[in-house]
């Protein structure tokens, strides 16, 4: 399987603290079947002030890490970009790493804030769009205004975003709400990709497969690979070479 939300960093984010807590995550994902993962740091203006140039740094010192230690996970890297007023800025000053591009589109990982969807955010997505950059919508289960009013996010699959389920909403592990609303999008086919949004060994692993099974039992195996296999493998294809996961 392939992981495209996951914060594997040590100290760059509310991911793990120490590189050791790191190494950790990466061999329990290795254990549950993760054979690829790209690492998505937070960059949120005022909170986390992560750079493409530090991420790309931080993933390079884990990549070293892990090939010293046999550790088989392929890892690239993006980033979960908070949808704040300064996204314009940060695509005109080419400070946005993306997962790579699919069909002339580079593909960006786009959170919404917890609470609310901001008046205006379908816009930013259109001009994300008119400029060839897909958002792929990060855990939209999870929001607050979008488990009262799920409508909300129909412009925004209108125009042509992706959306990014976290694996463990289809399980419950967060809240009857979130769950609700990730068997929706489900039911409705309107997912392109599951992921782990793994963020510590506690209550944010970064295990896919018994999300993996759960999807296979209900919605079929073929489902299951296309969002934690298949599409997870397009979209990241620019990071990793021909040869990518083929067991789940």
């Amino acid at each position: 399987m392939i992981d495209l939300h996951c914060h594997l960093l040590p100290g760059i984010d509310d991911g793990p603290a120490t590189p050791g807590e790191t190494l950790r995550l990466c061999r329990m994902a290795v254990a549950d079947g993760i054979t690829h993962a790209i690492v998505t740091p937070h960059i949120h203006p005022g909170r986390w002030s992560n750079t493409k140039q530090s991420i790309a740094r931080d993933c390079a010192r884990l990549q070293r890490a892990l090939a010293k230690r046999n550790i088989p996970l392929r890892v690239g890297f993006a980033a979960e970009v908070r949808l704040t007023d300064q996204v314009m800025r940060q695509v005109e000053q080419n400070e946005i790493p993306f997962y790579g591009e699919v069909d002339g589109y580079r593909v960006m990982l786009l959170e919404f804030p917890h609470n609310q969807i901001i008046p205006g955010s379908d816009k930013l997505a259109q001009w994300l769009l008119a400029r060839k950059i897909r958002p792929l919508i990060a855990h939209p289960e999870r929001n607050k205004q979008l488990m009262k009013e799920p409508a909300l996010l129909q412009p925004f699959i209108d125009i042509g975003c992706w959306l990014q389920l976290t694996a463990g909403s289809v399980l419950g592990n967060f809240g009857e709400r979130a769950e609700s609303l990730a068997k929706l999008l489900l039911d409705e086919d309107k997912v392109k990709v599951l992921a782990s949004d793994g963020h510590n060994i506690g209550a944010r692993k970064p295990l896919l497969s018994e999300p993996f099974s759960y999807i296979s039992e209900h919605y079929g195996e073929a489902r299951a690979r296309r969002l934690m296999l298949d599409n997870p493998e397009r979209i990241s294809a620019d990071q990793f070479s021909a040869e990518v996961a083929t067991a789940c």
